[in-house]
């Protein structure tokens, strides 16, 4: 069932300079969505914007919901009982996703394959066999619709079971355009989730957030053929910062395709070959794990310091307070407890005073309590 404040919640999250840490952040200090909503004009002005954010109207995120249910979808809220548990233990988790397909499925253990879209044909069989005995063992394989690897892993799944697709744009913008068809496929037989609203083209800056969806969905992450540089990478390492279990297939050094897969190996990833490979290094199922050995080679998502969580009331900065914290950061991400030992303001107020500057549209807030200027974020 969608939850009482449903185009609140909504409003909120498709609100301008509302990222999914600043939501979580409002929804804490204030309450509920409705509060958090009223709260934001007067946020965005501390934080130095002279023009209110842009907030989508009651009307607009209820056409929202109806042209989803429409499809044949629904609206996953953060914090409701459907909404997938193992996703919503990321600190950055979408506060809302458009999903179409079986309920029911997101109860079901998942394992996610992913890698080069420019696969070889052998890789390409060997992601389809892997899902399909991942599917006939009982797990939902999830992948991101891509071509190569992706697509594969989704053919093979839905061979012997189910799969599921995170997409980097709106439900109704398949991509790639010739995957339009396997899309359809897995809304009627597994499940589609999208973060962006419909009408959405997808971009190359929605791709790094559909990666972390997949991560989050899914117990352990196996890369079949990756690039040393590529969004197979990214997806591995976002699987273990979560705690989650990281798996690569080896390939040809010659290949450059599987340079990446080969590292993950070096790096302490699971050596996978067959279905046992992947099975016998799973935590219980239904829980994440800690990341095992892989976890330790890389620096995890910190837990944010208890000192540094909002305080339910929010604290008066003035701007000078917010001028110092400007002074400290800069396009690369710090920690918030890097600008606590540099600056004169209490960590209370030092949460208020960047949740004001991010509804400004001035700083990010980003997964293990780190912040970073946002590029040309000049408030007029």
């Amino acid at each position: 069932m969608m939850p009482a404040d449903a185009l609140e919640r909504l409003r909120l999250a498709r609100s301008e300079g509302v990222g999914p840490i600043a939501y979580r952040r409002l929804i804490r200090r204030y309450g509920d969505a409705g509060a958090a909503l009223a709260a934001l004009p007067a946020l965005a002005r501390a934080g130095g914007r002279a023009v209110p954010p842009r907030i989508p109207s009651a009307r607009a995120a209820a056409r929202e919901i109806e042209a989803v249910a429409a499809r044949g979808g629904r609206h996953l809220f953060l914090d409701t009982d459907a909404y997938p548990p193992l996703l919503a233990a990321l600190e950055d988790a979408p506060p809302v996703l458009a999903f179409e397909g079986d309920i029911d499925l997101l109860a079901r253990p998942a394992i996610a394959i992913v890698g080069a879209r420019n696969a070889s044909l052998n890789g390409r069989r060997i992601a389809a066999e892997l899902a399909e005995a991942l599917a006939g063992a009982g797990y939902v394989v999830v992948s991101g619709l891509a071509r190569g690897i992706d697509a594969a892993a989704h053919e093979g799944a839905l061979r012997a079971g189910t799969s599921f697709a995170a997409i980097a744009g709106g439900l109704d913008r398949p991509y790639p355009p010739e995957n339009a068809a396997l899309q359809a496929r897995l809304a009627a037989a597994g499940g589609v989730f999208a973060e962006a609203p419909l009408g959405t083209a997808p971009q190359a800056r929605h791709f790094p957030r559909r990666n972390r969806i997949i991560a989050g969905l899914a117990l352990g992450c196996v890369v079949v053929e990756a690039a040393l540089r590529s969004g197979s990478l990214i997806t591995a390492r976002l699987a273990a910062e979560a705690g989650r279990e990281v798996f690569a297939v080896p390939g040809s050094p010659r290949d450059p395709r599987c340079l990446g897969s080969n590292h993950l190996l070096r790096q302490g990833a699971h050596l996978t070959e067959t279905l046992a490979d992947i099975l016998d290094n799973l935590p219980a199922r239904g829980e994440a794990g800690e990341g095992r050995r892989f976890r330790e080679t890389l620096t995890p998502i910190a837990p944010a310091a208890a000192a540094a969580a909002p305080d339910p009331e929010p604290m008066a900065v003035d701007d000078d307070g917010r001028a110092a914290l400007l002074s400290l950061l800069g396009p690369a991400p710090v920690a918030v407890d890097e600008l606590l030992r540099y600056c004169h303001l209490s960590p209370a107020a030092v949460m208020a005073a960047l949740l004001e500057l991010e509804i400004a549209g001035r700083v990010e807030t980003l997964p293990g309590n780190r912040v970073a200027l946002i590029a040309g974020s000049a408030v007029s």
